[in-house]
């Protein structure tokens, strides 16, 4: 079946190539190109593409789908140069990805990928693709209206002379193993506290103080901004305004300050710009969110000391254990307030799994901690909205994740709101 969308080229040429190690893997993929495409398509493997592009017939391309699994992530550099190459040839590059970490997506990106599209794709999505893509200005007529593009975030952004309170909420986020999820909490529960309420939503700020691998801004979407940088190393200088500047807009209703431009030392801040820009945000947004490194630094100090809640994620396994473990005897030995973290154990396992459940609670009883927070495993949809920039609530609502990180954005908004009547 052909696309309706016009095609007013040589009825003949290949207008699309999918680029893949075996295109049997990506059935539906063929079945979404004949649709769009009709028989203006072909298939290469990785390196037959590198040398078509050389070919004259090459001219006529319109894009390339490189599709690519997790197999593909042992040999990123072909996928890399082939997107170069591409992009050299004036050829639109539409990324096709399945099971691929956000990593080696947004290094595709970086590298010029115009378009992506998980697999299995929804429907219509790469028809609804390829004429955005038809649509899309030739690189000379979007040189000029780029900067307008750049500037638009710091226009928008606006926040509070006055809050309705003395202090904002702080909560922090901290993941005691890698990919427990903490940046995962904090993108969604930052989202959900900014919509909880239709009648009068809370103002919210989230802070990614990962300054190394901050993923924040790829989790919703946004660019990194040199003025984050530029705030970081000046924060005695910081006020409102400059503080305005530094921070992007979500949706219009969330705010946020991501990770810098390049990776930094994260001894770059000290206790000092840590506390001033704490201050700042608390001033002016009811809830501040901050993702905090999974490395333990001098300021994580300040952060734990200032927040109300600090939530430290872990799944159940031995590390997240001995990690847990070490956790606690290095704030107990400092003399630190480690009665406020609150556990919060990811993946956990469903109702029904009574082992599962055993096992949790021996692990709280033999470190001796009371895990207060259960989120359940949501499957491949984590991944595809975060591949997309979005939070769960906008990709998928009714996943169990989603259900319970807005569960517990309530109890914390209700909880806020109690707290200010009694005051």
């Amino acid at each position: 079946m052909t696309s309706s969308m016009k095609i007013e080229t040589d009825p003949n040429a290949i207008l699309a190539c999918t680029v893949c190690r075996d295109v049997q893997n990506f059935d539906l993929l063929i079945v979404d190109m004949e649709e769009v495409m009709g028989e203006q398509w072909g298939d290469l493997g990785f390196e037959d593409a590198l040398q078509f592009f050389d070919q004259p017939e090459a001219n006529d391309l319109e894009f390339i789908a490189l599709a690519i699994d997790d197999l593909d992530e042992d040999d990123p550099e072909v996928l890399k140069r082939i997107v170069i190459a591409a992009k050299e040839k004036g050829i639109r590059t539409l990324l096709i990805a399945e099971d691929v970490t956000p990593s080696l997506l947004h290094q595709l990106l970086r590298m010029g990928a115009d378009e992506f599209i998980p697999y299995p794709p929804p429907s219509g999505e790469l028809l609804e693709v390829v004429e955005a893509i038809r649509k899309a200005p030739t690189a000379e007529e979007s040189e000029t209206p780029a900067p307008v593009e750049q500037e638009a975030p710091t226009q928008q952004v606006t926040i509070p002379t006055g809050a309705p309170h003395a202090q904002g909420v702080i909560i922090a986020t901290h993941g005691l193993s890698g990919g427990s999820g903490s940046t995962t909490l904090a993108v969604n529960l930052a989202w959900e506290l900014a919509t909880v309420s239709k009648d009068k939503p809370p103002s919210v700020c989230l802070i990614d103080f990962d300054l190394q691998f901050g993923s924040t801004s790829t989790y919703l979407d946004l660019s990194r901004r040199d003025a984050v940088y530029e705030l970081l190393t000046d924060t005695e200088s910081m006020d409102s305004d400059s503080f305005a500047q530094a921070l992007q807009k979500y949706d219009d209703k969330l705010n946020v300050l991501t990770a810098p431009t390049d990776i930094l030392p994260l001894d770059l801040i000290t206790n000092e710009d840590v506390e001033r820009i704490l201050d700042v945000a608390s001033r002016h947004f009811d809830f501040v969110v901050v993702d905090m490194p999974t490395t333990v630094v001098q300021w994580t100090e300040t952060v734990l000391t200032k927040s109300h809640v600090y939530f430290a994620t872990l799944e159940i396994d031995m590390r997240s254990a001995q990690n847990t473990m070490r956790m606690k005897r290095a704030l107990q030995a400092e003399d630190l307030p480690f009665e406020k973290l609150r556990y919060v154990l990811n993946r956990a396992p469903k109702f029904t799994d009574l082992s599962g459940k055993a096992r949790v609670k021996r692990m709280a009883e033999s470190l001796g901690i009371s895990i207060d927070v259960l989120l359940p495993d949501g499957g491949k949809q984590v991944m595809q909205s975060e591949d997309h920039g979005q939070p769960l609530a906008q990709l998928a609502s009714k996943n169990p994740l989603r259900k319970e990180i807005a569960k517990l954005a309530q109890s914390l908004f209700e909880l806020d709101e109690d707290s200010s009547q009694a005051a």
